[in-house]
C-alpha cells in the first residue's frame, strides 16, 4: 500500500468516546493473553487506528516484563497513553470487572448447585480438559522459550525443585533470575529474548499516536511524579490492608486473602499458569481456602470467561469466603462475592501500578527496550512449574481416591481426547472445555462414568 493509498488520520479520541470499547473489549475478551492481545491489535492498530503499530507493539513488549496479566496491562497502558490516568484506570478495570461478576455468579452456582447431577456432570468432563490444557501451555511456553540446552536445564531444575523438594514458588524464581544472570554473562547469546508477539511492521495508516506523534506532557518522566504515583499506590494498599486487619485481625481470611494475593500478583512472570503453583501451595496446601478439586473446577470456569486467566483467583476467593463463612452461615454469597472482590482489587493493584509508574519512563525509550537475561531463566522455570501442575491436576483427575484407589479410565479418555483438540487439531480453549463438559454430562446421565 503506498502512502497516498493509506486512510488519513482519525480525529481526536475523548475518553467518553473511548469506554464503549473498552467496556466491550472486557466481554469479548475470550482466548487467553494471545487471543486478547490479537483483538486488541485488529481493533486499536487497524481498524480504529487509535495507536500506531510500533507504539502497540513497544507498550507490548513493556508488558511482557512485568509480572502480570500482559494483555490487562497492555489495554491499561494504551487507555493511559491515549487519556492519563484515568484513561488507563478505566481501560484496565473494565478488562476485569466484567469477568469478575461473571466469575462471581457462576462461583455461587458451582457452590450452591454444584451436587446436582448435571453440573457434577458437567464438571467430570471438564476436569481431564483442564489437565489437557495446562499440558498444552507447557507446550507452547516451552516450544517457544527453551531453544538451547542452558534453558532445558533451567526448567528441569524448576520441574524437579518443586515436584520432588516441594520448593517455594518465590525461592525458585529467584534460582531462575540469578540462573539468567549468571547465564547471561558466561553465554549470552544462549539468553537474549526474542520480541515475543512482536511481528513484521505494517502500516494501517496514520493513528491518533503515531510513530512520529511527540510525547504528551503526562507521559513524560519525572521524578517528582513518579515518586508522588509510587506514594498514592503505596497508601492505597496500606489502607485497604490495614482496614482488613482493623476491622477483623492480621489473621483473619480476608487479611490473609489481601496479604497473599499481594505476592502473588508480584510473581506472575509468564502469565497465569506460572503462578498457579504458588497459587495452589498457599490456596490448597497451606490456607486451606479451597480443595484440589475445586482449584480445578476453578479453573476451568476461569478459561470459559472474559478476561485474564488469573481471574481464577476471584473463583479462589468466593470459595474460600463461603467455606470459611467468614460472615456467618446466613450470609454465605456476601461471604464469597466480598472475598472475590478483595482478592481481585489485591490481585491488580500493582498491574496498575506497573503501567503508571513505569510508563513515562518506557515511552522515553523507543526502539531500546531490552529483555534482561534474569527474565529469559525466569520464562524458562516457568516452564518446569507449569509441567508440575499438570501432573497435579492429572493425580487428582486420574486417581480421585488417591494412587491407592481405582484409576478413572473414562476420565483419562476425555483428556486423550482433549489433548488430540489440541495438540493435532488446534481447537480453540472454549470448543474443548464446553465439548468436554458435554460428554461428561452424556456420560454421567447415562450412568456411565
Amino acid at each position: 500500500m503506498s502512502a497516498q493509498d493509506l486512510p488519513t488520520a482519525p480525529e481526536r479520541l475523548t475518553l467518553r468516546e473511548a469506554f464503549p470499547f473498552w467496556l466491550k473489549l472486557g466481554f469479548i475478551s475470550f482466548g487467553g493473553p494471545a487471543g486478547q492481545i490479537a483483538v486488541m491489535h485488529e481493533e486499536l492498530v487497524e481498524r480504529r487506528r487509535w495507536i500506531s503499530e510500533r507504539r502497540f507493539l513497544h507498550a507490548l513488549n513493556y508488558c511482557m516484563l512485568l509480572p502480570g496479566p500482559e494483555a490487562q496491562q497492555l489495554a491499561t497502558y494504551i487507555g493511559w497513553l491515549l487519556h492519563r490516568t484515568w484513561g488507563g484506570i478505566v481501560a484496565g478495570g473494565l478488562f476485569v470487572l466484567p469477568s469478575l461478576f461473571i466469575l462471581i455468579a457462576l462461583s455461587w452456582v458451582y457452590l450452591a448447585f454444584g451436587h446436582v447431577a448435571a453440573v457434577a456432570g458437567l464438571f467430570y468432563g471438564i476436569k481431564p480438559a483442564v489437565t489437557a490444557l495446562v499440558a498444552h501451555a507447557a507446550f507452547r511456553i516451552g516450544s517457544r522459550t527453551l531453544r538451547n540446552p542452558w534453558l532445558w536445564g533451567i526448567a528441569a531444575a524448576a520441574f524437579i525443585a518443586i515436584f520432588a523438594f516441594n520448593l517455594p514458588f518465590p525461592l525458585i524464581v529467584l534460582g531462575a533470575a540469578a540462573a539468567g544472570a549468571i547465564g547471561g554473562r558466561w553465554a549470552p547469546a544462549s539468553f537474549q529474548s526474542g520480541a515475543g508477539h512482536a511481528g513484521a511492521i505494517k502500516e494501517s495508516g496514520p493513528a491518533v499516536v503515531d510513530d512520529h506523534t511527540p510525547t504528551p506532557p503526562h507521559a513524560r518522566f519525572a521524578w517528582k511524579r513518579a515518586c508522588a504515583v509510587l506514594a498514592v499506590f503505596v497508601a492505597l494498599w496500606a489502607v485497604a490492608l490495614g482496614a482488613l486487619t482493623a476491622a477483623a485481625g492480621w489473621h483473619a481470611v480476608l487479611t490473609q486473602m489481601g496479604w497473599f494475593f499481594t505476592k502473588a500478583a508480584l510473581l506472575t512472570f509468564g502469565g497465569a499458569y506460572a503462578v498457579l503453583p504458588y497459587v495452589y501451595q498457599g490456596a490448597v496446601d497451606h490456607h486451606q481456602w479451597l480443595t484440589g478439586p475445586q482449584m480445578i473446577d476453578g479453573l476451568a470456569l476461569g478459561e470459559t470467561t472474559p478476561g485474564p486467566l488469573i481471574m481464577v483467583v476471584a473463583f479462589v476467593g468466593f470459595v474460600g469466603g463461603w467455606t470459611k463463612a467468614i460472615f456467618g452461615p446466613d450470609a454465605l454469597f456476601l461471604a464469597g462475592a466480598v472475598a472475590a472482590t478483595v482478592v481481585t482489587f489485591f490481585t491488580f493493584l500493582p498491574s496498575f501500578l506497573f503501567i503508571l509508574l513505569g510508563g513515562p519512563l518506557i515511552e522515553s525509550t523507543h526502539g531500546k527496550l531490552k529483555f534482561t537475561s534474569p527474565l529469559v531463566g525466569i520464562t524458562a522455570a516457568v516452564v518446569g512449574v507449569i509441567v508440575n501442575l499438570a501432573v497435579f491436576f492429572a493425580f487428582h483427575v486420574l486417581w480421585p481416591q488417591g494412587l491407592a484407589g481405582r484409576f478413572d479410565w473414562v476420565s483419562a479418555a476425555i483428556g486423550i481426547a482433549a489433548a488430540a483438540a489440541l495438540f493435532r487439531f488446534q481447537a480453540g480453549v472454549i470448543t474443548v472445555v464446553l465439548g468436554s463438559g458435554l460428554v461428561g454430562l452424556a456420560l454421567r446421565l447415562t450412568g456411565l462414568a
